[in-house]
């Protein structure tokens, strides 16, 4: 199955897990699609195409080390991982909430080589240079100190390794831009301060070379690689 099959399908594969949040995520339900088209601007078209360029930087039949930060729910991501059983993945959440969604997800889909640790992005607790891909799905418009997992994402990649995954942007889509200012950010869904894509791609340019940098309305997706 292809990368954009198991996105499409990912909701599906989950089952009975789902929820509320999947649905959004993967534009998979009738509310889901709704807010989607809503906030995002989005159909179900360009959700796959930015999911699938966040996730482009997870060579197929990848068999090295891999940390996920952070995992939410798995909903995205389990399905992935059972073409992965060679490799060795870690995902990590602040949420207990999100984490035991993805660990119960993990467990009905028999990942044995996928371990899961709560922890803090701005705090990692693994040495230096220790994976050679770190994804990071819609979580980095989330982090309150964005400086932090920016540096702490860097430090546990090895040189050579892939950092990608994708997140919010202001300034690439007005009604995106107005939800996350009136709504998002109010409930503390999202934290200031937000990258713009000039920004961004300022920052990875500065941290990582061949730089790979795209957007999908107000969706920013990212690969790029920790020079030797």
């Amino acid at each position: 199955m292809t990368r954009r099959e198991l996105i499409r399908n990912a909701y599906k594969v989950t089952g009975n897990q789902s929820g509320f949040y999947d649905g959004m995520i993967t534009c998979s339900t009738f509310s889901g699609k709704m807010i989607c088209r809503l906030v995002w601007n989005m159909d179900e078209e360009k959700n796959l195409s930015y999911l699938e360029k966040a996730m482009a930087g997870i060579p197929a039949g990848f068999s090295g080390q891999l940390l996920e930060v952070p995992v939410g729910t798995g909903v995205l991501t389990m399905p992935e991982y059972q073409d992965l059983r060679e490799a060795e993945i870690t995902c990590l959440d602040y949420s207990a909430d999100m984490m035991k969604a993805a660990e119960q997800r993990a467990e009905k889909l028999g990942l044995d080589h996928v371990r899961f640790q709560r922890g803090d992005v701005g705090n990692l607790p693994f040495p230096d240079e220790t994976f050679d891909v770190v994804l990071s799905l819609n979580g980095f418009h989330a982090f309150p100190d964005k400086e932090a997992a920016y540096r702490e994402t860097f430090r546990v990649l090895k040189k050579g390794g892939s950092f990608c995954g994708c997140f919010y942007i202001q300034g690439s889509c007005r009604r995106t831009d107005w939800f996350i200012r009136h709504l998002y950010v109010p409930k503390g869904f999202f934290t200031p301060p937000f990258e713009t894509l000039e920004s961004l791609r300022e920052r990875l340019s500065g941290l990582y070379a061949n730089v790979q940098l795209d957007h999908v309305e107000g969706i920013a997706c990212f690969q790029c690689v920790k020079g030797r």
